[in-house]
C-alpha cells in the first residue's frame, strides 16, 4: 500500500489545540498588559464607550432593529424573489442576497452578517452562499466613509468619491469573482426565492412569498417589535464590548512596543512598494480597529492624498479584527468558515487600494497625486452645513440630515443589481446566440 497522507482528523485537532494555545496565551499577555498599565487600559477603553455611544449605537441600532421587522414581515422574501432572476446570473446567488448587498452597502458592517445568519439558520441560503454574501456586504456604510472618514479625517470632501468608489466597487468584484468558485457553480434554487419558470408572474410570486413567510413567522406586531428591540440590544452590547476590548488592545500593545516589529516590517514593505513608510501606523491600527486606522491614513498630510486615501481604503476594506470578531459572533450559530471571510477581506482591502490608483486619473484628470481646489469640481471641493458641524468634532451620526439620502443611496444599490444583473442576461443569451448560429 501506498503512503497515506496526514489524517484530516488528527490535523483538524491539532490545529484546534494550537489555536486554543494561541489564544489562550494571548488573553493571558494581554491581562497582564492591562495590570502594568491599568491608566492606559481604562483611558481606551473610555474611548471606546465613546465611539460605540457616539457613532455606533445610533448609527447601528435601528437598522438592527428594522432588519428583525422585515424579516418578520416577509419583506425580505417578497424583494428576494422579485430580484432572484438578476442575482443568479451576476452572483449565482439567490434574490434576497440583494436585498442583503443594499442593506449591507447602506447600513455598513455587520449588518450584512446579521442578515445572513437568519436567512442561513432560515435555510435560505446555503453554507457557500453565505460566505459569499457576508464577504461581499462587509462595507462600511455611507455615512461613516463619507463623514466620519473624509469630512471628519481628511477635512474635505475630496477623498470621497475615490474612497466610495474604490470600495463598494471592489466588494462588488469580490460578490462576482465569487460566482466562478467550484462551490457556487453547484448551488441550487431556493423555493422561497426560485420562481424564474416562464410565465410566471413574478410579483404576484413575491406577494406569495411575503404572505407564506408572514404565516411563518406567526408572530403578531407586538411581540414581534419587542424581540427585535431585545435582540438588537443585546447585539450592540456585544459590539460595544468588543470595541471597548480592540481599542483597550490596541492601546496596550503599541504602548508596550510590542507592535514595533509589526509596525518597522509593515514600513520596509511600504518603502519597498514607494508608498510613505509613515503610513505603517494606519496598517497596523487598522489591523485592529477601522476607525483608528482611518484616522491614522489621513494624519500625515505630507504624504500625498492618493497614497493616504490608498491606505484609507485599505483599512475600511480589511474592517478590522474589532468587526471581524462582530461578525464571527453574529455567525457563530452557523455552519460558517471565518478563514474564507479574512482571506475575501483581505483581497478586498489590495484591490480597493488598486482601484484608488486606477480610479484617481478618471476622477481629477488634471490634479496629479494631490489636487487642490482649482482642480476640483464645485460638488467635490463645497462643504456642506453638516460637513462643518462634524469638522468642528460633532458625530456625523448625529446629524441626522445626512441620513435622509439613505433611502436614495438603497434604492440606488437595487437599481445597479437589476442594471448589472440585465447586463449579465442580456449577454448570457447573446453568447449562447453565439453559439448556435455557429453550430
Amino acid at each position: 500500500m501506498g503512503a497515506t497522507g496526514p489524517n484530516p482528523v488528527k490535523r483538524s485537532a491539532t490545529l484546534a489545540a494550537v489555536s486554543i494555545l494561541a489564544l489562550g496565551g494571548t488573553s493571558i499577555l494581554i491581562g497582564c498588559l492591562a495590570l502594568v498599565d491599568s491608566q492606559s487600559a481604562l483611558n481606551a477603553s473610555l474611548r471606546g464607550v465613546a465611539v460605540w455611544w457616539e457613532v455606533l449605537f445610533p448609527a447601528l441600532f435601528p437598522f438592527f432593529v428594522l432588519s428583525e421587522l422585515l424579516l418578520g414581515f416577509g419583506i425580505v422574501h417578497f424583494a428576494g424573489t422579485l430580484l432572484d432572476p438578476f442575482m443568479r446570473p451576476l452572483f449565482r446567488l439567490p434574490g434576497v442576497g440583494g436585498f442583503i448587498v443594499a442593506m449591507g452597502f447602506v447600513s455598513g458592517y455587520p449588518i450584512g452578517a446579521r442578515l445572513t445568519s437568519r436567512l442561513m439558520e432560515q435555510n435560505l441560503v446555503s453554507r457557500d452562499e453565505g460566505e459569499r454574501l457576508v464577504a461581499m456586504t462587509t462595507t462600511s456604510d455611507p455615512i461613516f466613509l463619507i463623514g466620519a472618514v473624509c469630512i471628519g479625517f481628511f477635512g474635505s470632501l475630496q477623498a470621497a468619491p475615490v474612497l466610495a468608489a474604490a470600495h463598494y466597487s471592489g466588494a462588488l468584484l469580490i460578490g462576482a469573482a465569487s460566482r466562478f468558485g467550484k462551490s457556487a457553480a453547484q448551488a441550487t434554487e431556493h423555493p422561497a426565492t426560485s420562481a424564474s419558470a416562464p410565465g410566471v408572474n413574478r410579483f404576484r410570486a413575491a406577494i406569495v412569498a411575503m404572505h407564506r413567510a408572514r404565516l411563518a413567522d406567526g408572530r403578531p406586531l407586538g411581540i414581534l417589535l419587542q424581540q427585535a428591540l431585545q435582540s438588537s440590544l443585546a447585539l450592540m452590547v456585544i459590539v460595544g464590548g468588543l470595541v471597548v476590548f480592540f481599542s483597550a488592545t490596541l492601546e496596550l500593545l503599541v504602548k508596550s512596543g510590542i507592535l514595533s516589529l509589526f509596525k518597522d516590517t509593515v514600513a520596509q514593505l511600504l518603502d519597498l512598494a514607494r508608498l510613505s513608510p509613515n503610513l505603517s501606523s494606519a496598517f497596523v491600527d487598522g489591523t485592529f480597529e477601522v476607525t483608528l486606522g482611518a484616522k491614522a491614513a489621513a494624519a500625515d498630510t505630507g504624504i500625498p492624498l492618493t497614497d493616504r486615501v490608498a491606505a484609507a481604503a485599505f483599512v475600511l476594506s480589511w474592517a478590522g479584527l474589532s468587526v471581524h470578531a462582530q461578525v464571527a459572533g453574529l455567525m457563530s450559530g452557523t455552519t460558517w468558515r471565518y478563514g474564507l471571510f479574512a482571506r475575501a477581506r483581505l483581497i478586498h482591502g489590495f484591490l480597493a487600494m488598486l482601484l484608488v490608483y486606477l480610479l484617481w486619473p478618471i476622477f481629477y484628470p488634471k490634479a496629479g497625486s494631490d489636487p487642490s481646489a482649482a482642480f476640483l469640481p464645485e460638488w467635490a471641493a463645497a462643504k456642506p452645513a453638516w460637513a462643518s458641524a462634524f469638522a468642528e468634532g460633532a458625530g456625523l451620526h448625529s446629524v441626522w440630515t445626512v441620513a435622509a439620502y439613505l433611502p436614495l443611496l438603497f434604492a440606488a444599490v437595487l437599481s445597479s443589481i437589476v442594471a448589472l444583473g440585465a447586463l449579465a442576461i442580456g449577454v448570457r443569451r447573446f453568447l449562447r446566440g453565439s453559439g448556435k448560429t455557429r453550430a
